[in-house]
């Protein structure tokens, strides 16, 4: 039987604060074609959704919950997220590139 090394490459964090639709940063800028993990907190005072038609990705959390979303490598270009509790709030974006 033979053990095979695969080292995993690792995955790039990146952190988003949302406080009553407000998204800290606003922007993000990743690297194309690389997987990567958002980490979100939610620090505003009601519940709030991440969401971003774009990527596929939803995810709701309580005030004062943390989670992350874990997403495939993305091709050069902007995507928007946004939070869906809050639609009258600016949206943020994910830049790859």
């Amino acid at each position: 039987m033979f053990a095979i090394g695969v080292q995993a490459e690792e995955l790039a964090v990146f952190k988003l604060v949302a406080r009553d639709g407000a998204f800290d940063p606003a922007k993000l800028d990743v690297p194309a074609g690389k997987r990567f993990k958002i980490e979100i907190s939610n620090e505003g005072k009601g519940p709030m959704e991440f969401e971003s038609r774009d990527l596929k990705q939803e995810k709701v959390l309580a005030a004062g919950a943390k989670s992350s979303v874990v997403i495939n490598g993305l091709k050069p270009g902007t995507y928007v997220f946004f939070d869906e509790y809050h639609l009258e709030a600016p949206k943020g974006q994910i830049v790859a590139k």
